[in-house]
């Protein structure tokens, strides 16, 4: 007959914690094992950070496009616009006038523009103010010009 048959229930149970108690400490190690591999996953020499860094040119604004090519590309982009409009049955765009509109409304100063204006200003006023004290009290004068420059490079940093 087969032992295993042969067993009472309770031998069987017996059995049954025995192997139990050798397996589960053993699953926890694992387990334990696989979770420290877990949290180096996705980190080596080419993983991507959480934190990207620093662009190169941060808070350095780009350089203005070059005005045909700006005109060249408004006007193909509207051309193929009107085209389209076309295809769907719908009156065609005037092209020039749409693009006049654009580039008229791409030359407005913005607010950041107006924003650097006034923030010139002041830094002048207070060069101005500096070198009125300066020539009270018998000193030489500064160049308005170049130290107004060099109080805006230190305040926003050069490019």
């Amino acid at each position: 007959m087969d032992p295993a048959l042969a067993l009472t229930a309770t031998q069987k149970g017996g059995i049954l914690l025995a192997i139990s108690a050798i397996a589960a400490p053993i699953a926890g190690y694992l387990f334990h094992r696989s979770a420290q591999s877990w949290s180096s996953f996705g980190k080596g020499p080419f993983a991507i950070s959480a934190e990207a860094p620093p662009p190169g040119r941060a808070g350095v604004p780009p350089s203005p496009a070059d005005p045909v090519i700006q005109a060249a590309e408004v006007r193909q982009m509207l051309e193929a616009k009107s085209q389209r409009r076309q295809e769907r049955g719908e009156a065609p765009l005037d092209v020039t006038e749409e693009a006049k509109r654009l580039l008229a409304a791409a030359e407005r100063p913005r607010a950041e523009e107006a924003l650097d204006a006034e923030l010139r200003a002041e830094v002048r006023q207070l060069v101005v103010a500096r070198n009125d004290r300066r020539l009270r009290e018998g000193l030489e004068p500064l160049d308005v010009e170049a130290e107004t420059e060099r109080q805006l490079d230190d305040l926003i940093g050069s490019p």
